[in-house]
């Protein structure tokens, strides 16, 4: 029996989850020290695609997921799009200390990010006629302006979320380690 192309892009995604499993630090390899690179701090903004996803498929499905795509993308495969990126993300921050840059570097480089996306979104409308997210077609313009302005604040503070999580979570770590290594005197 031939591969039908919905059977194919099944395989495809779950071999890159089982790829991306395989990147956590569970050992320490040389591969682990380039892995991301100096953009590994951005991950913890992944929590705006659950998020932002989410709020907008409970408010109004249509506008961010129609029914129509469930017959080609199945719910569990919209679920390892949508949701377990949550639990990925935690597992990460737990197993694997970030070096965040500067602040301000890092609120420049998520604005960057930012705005290059939606100009992105943009040129898709422009070129195609349609929004590449439903519901953008059924806000006005000031809306949209206020959207993706909110959607660029709540990346920045989801970064700094991050930033004082993984600092917290790694400098306690060491805290404990240290208390470990001191000689006890009695």
């Amino acid at each position: 029996m031939a591969l039908v192309p919905c059977q194919v892009l099944r395989v495809a995604i779950l071999l890159s989850y089982c790829s991306i499993l395989c990147n956590y630090k569970a050992i320490e390899m040389p591969s682990h020290q380039t892995y991301g690179g100096s953009w590994k701090f951005l991950t913890f903004i992944d929590l705006f695609v659950v998020a932002v996803f989410w709020i907008i498929y409970a408010y109004d499905r249509e506008m961010i997921y129609p029914k129509l795509l469930d017959n080609f993308i199945p719910g569990w495969l919209n679920h390892g799009m949508h949701t377990t990126v949550l639990p990925f993300i935690l597992i990460e921050m737990r197993t694997s200390h970030h070096a965040y840059p500067s602040r301000s570097s890092g609120l420049a480089a998520i604005c960057t990010f930012s705005v290059g996306y939606i100009l992105w979104v943009c040129w898709v409308h422009h070129v195609t006629g349609m929004w590449v997210y439903p519901f953008l077609e059924h806000i006005g313009s000031g809306a949209r302006i206020v959207f993706f302005g909110s959607t660029t604040i709540l990346m920045n503070f989801l970064y700094l979320l991050g930033e004082v999580l993984n600092s917290y979570i790694w400098d306690t770590q060491r805290s404990m380690e240290e208390e470990k290594e001191k000689p006890k005197l009695e």
